[in-house]
């Protein structure tokens, strides 16, 4: 009896074994068939993480380890990629750029390790402000016509302006690879040069002279020059449609003129050979400008900006 106990307990024994045998090798299988890979993650930070998954993309991976991009973050390979075991996923700025560098041929292509940390190296951004100059430019006063035996004079001398440019340039490896303009504030105007172009007459005695320009009146002899626009009564010019100038006449075309405070009202001005009166004012009429007076706002843009000599008339 005692025999037959203990054959029935080695049998148990038997078993139990065979099952814990299959156990573990169903466990092994599993294991096998879920495919586990290592793959490492490279945070932008520089820290590295190694992980077992058995994810098939980039994606899936990340998400299984609590990872989240930002908006400013990408990962290099993109993270629609499918993983393999060793893949290496890098989390960057979306800025980055990453260099592709070239396989080495059959025949043996050899990169140095200082070209592969350049390609690779980071790019810089600058907000980078400069003083650029404002050619003038040369407005010329044809007095002769036609006339070709002319001699130039310079009645005004022209000035270079200047302007701060701001731009936003991109650097790697401190050579510049893209530059944008971002804004630009004017310092100084430029001064226009201005030149006549009087016409040479020869007098009866075989002498030449320079003629100037003929005038209908009596003015200084040292007019200088000034801005001349033009204006009208209408809203657009002056803020109203009165007609009536801040001397209290009624201004009329080829009469009235608006001209600072250094002209006192009543004021005869010689402008380019005719005669006008400064019956008016203005916000923006100050220094050397002067406003004329037109009969439609039509004629003051076609008039524009010129830039005439301008006296006092003696009376």
């Amino acid at each position: 009896m005692k025999n037959e106990e203990k054959a029935s307990i080695s049998i148990m024994k038997i078993i139990c074994v065979s099952i814990i045998l299959v156990l573990i090798s169903g466990i092994g299988v599993m294991a096998v068939s879920t495919n586990l890979k290592d793959v490492k993650i490279v945070l932008q930070n520089g820290y590295e993480l190694t992980v077992l998954t058995a994810k098939s993309t980039i994606s899936e991976v990340l998400d299984e380890n609590n990872i989240v991009l930002d908006e400013n973050q990408k990962t290099i390979p993109d993270s629609s990629e499918e993983v393999a075991a060793g893949s290496v996923i890098r989390i960057v700025d979306k800025s980055y750029n990453e260099v592709q560098i070239a396989k080495v041929s059959e025949e043996g292509v050899q990169t140095t390790l200082n070209e592969l940390l350049n390609n690779y190296a980071p790019i810089t951004e600058k907000i980078v402000t400069e003083q650029v100059e404002i050619p003038y430019e040369t407005i010329t006063k044809n007095t002769a016509g036609t006339d070709t035996n002319t001699t130039n004079k310079v009645l005004q001398q022209g000035k270079n302006g200047l302007k701060e440019v701001t731009y936003k340039i991109k650097y790697q490896n401190e050579v510049e690879i893209e530059k944008i303009q971002l804004s630009e504030k004017i310092i100084k105007e430029p001064v226009n040069k201005i030149v006549q172009v009087n016409k040479v007459v020869t007098s009866r005695s075989g002498t030449t002279s320079r003629a100037t320009p003929s005038t209908t009146v009596s003015a200084n002899a040292s007019g200088q020059i000034y801005k001349i626009t033009a204006y009208c009564s209408c809203a657009k010019c002056c803020g109203k449609s009165t007609g009536i100038t801040a001397m209290g006449t009624k201004a009329t075309a080829g009469r009235t003129v608006a001209a600072s405070s250094q002209f006192a009202f009543g004021t005869k001005l010689n402008i380019n050979g005719h005669t006008y009166t400064v019956e008016d004012r203005g916000g923006a009429i100050k220094g050397n400008k002067i406003d004329i007076y037109v009969n439609s706002h039509a004629e003051a843009l076609a008039w524009g900006v010129r830039y005439l000599s301008v006296s006092v008339v003696n009376q």
